[in-house]
């Protein structure tokens, strides 16, 4: 199973074929001085270990840039209307994380139900896979030793203290990328502003305000067509679950739409959800797979066919980096670094793209 990141990402405006750069000419990205490479590439590793040591703050700062660029069409449809930057902020705040917070409260009680469901549930799983017998039963183990470790005066305080340090964890992200977001939106072109005041050359000038303006486009056209599209996974898959008598629409197409913000591990990890979920609430063992094969089925409409036909061929990403990087970033923020992936290494292009010394570094990104 393929998935469309891996040969379209978003949208451009050059068509013409570029000339593939010579990395070892003059002048080129690889032909200075070897004490400069060695730093560079002692300032790189540097700058991803500060990456992983402060995750906690330097994470929020690349999501609520992302979301700025997501968001960046409904501040310009605010400004046509003269409503100020700072209520229009505030207004699309809002809606956006309204509908995060009530699609929250509105799964969580069907999520707390089929997490009651698994234990209970493990003796049907182990009759139908028997292959997988041994495994499910060391499961079963170590949610009785859970279970009944209260029970018998064990010390569950390390599992409740883990629980609300990552529920205060989330939550203090969550409120530094909101905090983020809206003095980005508030700010506008203040920044490019300033950073082209300060350039000396005409030249540079006009370079920087031209790769701004097509980072925001493109990333926002992608970032928008990506949303649309896991809506339409979501809302599809939903209904699947709805016909095949798995119930709880609304849980099932939040968990799609969720998962298909993260290129082959989100869908693969749907077929696995998907599958249990069949298997749980299901008599035959062909009505139980039925859910994950028309996901599956749904899955490859949408990323073969759909999404392709939308998002135009001409700015690709060479797919063994996009794999790498979503191992990476995977490894080093979780799930946001994850989806975070794809839209880094589709800026990271542009710029090498603009930027002549750069050229050889974008034509190496290029699928």
């Amino acid at each position: 199973m393929t998935d469309p990141l891996l040969s379209v990402t978003i949208p451009t405006t050059h068509t013409e074929p570029k000339e593939v750069p010579d990395l070892m000419r003059e002048g080129g990205p690889f032909s200075s001085d070897p004490k400069v490479v060695l730093l560079a590439c002692l300032l790189a590793i540097a700058l991803l270990a500060v990456a992983y040591v402060a995750s906690d703050i330097i994470l929020p700062i690349i999501l609520a840039f992302v979301l700025k660029l997501l968001l960046q069409p409904g501040m310009r449809v605010m400004e046509r209307f003269s409503v100020p930057r700072s209520l229009g902020a505030l207004l699309i705040i809002f809606a956006v994380f309204g509908v995060i917070v009530a699609g929250g409260a509105a799964i969580s009680g069907p999520a707390a139900t089929w997490a009651e469901k698994l234990p209970s549930g493990l003796p049907r799983l182990e009759e139908r896979l028997q292959f997988l017998s041994h495994p499910i039963q060391d499961l079963q183990t170590f949610l009785r030793q859970i279970d009944g470790g209260s029970h018998a005066g064990a010390p569950t305080t390390g599992i409740s203290d883990t629980l609300f340090k990552g529920t205060q964890h989330f939550a203090s992200g969550f409120f530094e990328t909101i905090l983020i977001l809206f003095f980005l939106l508030v700010s506008g072109d203040t920044f490019l502003r300033r950073f082209v005041e300060v350039l000396p050359r005409f030249s540079d000038k006009r370079q920087v305000v031209e790769l701004s303006q097509q980072i925001e486009e493109n990333i926002s056209a992608y970032l928008i067509t990506i949303t649309l599209m896991n809506g339409a996974v979501g809302v599809a898959t939903g209904l699947i679950m709805w016909v095949c008598g798995v119930g709880d629409p609304v849980l099932w197409g939040s968990v799609a739409f969720l998962l298909n913000y993260i290129p082959i591990i989100g869908p693969f990890g749907g077929i696995a959800i998907f599958l249990l979920a069949g298997l749980l609430s299901q008599d035959g063992l062909g009505a139980a797979l039925l859910p994950a094969g028309l996901y599956l089925l749904v899955h490859l409409i949408e990323g073969e066919m759909i999404t392709p036909m939308l998002l135009a061929r001409r700015f690709t990403l060479n797919p063994v980096l996009v794999i790498i990087f979503l191992i990476f970033w995977f490894w080093m923020w979780g799930a946001p670094g994850a989806i975070l992936a794809v839209p880094m290494l589709a800026i990271a292009k542009i710029i090498c793209d603009g930027v002549k010394p750069l050229n050889a570094i974008g034509h190496f990104l290029e699928g």
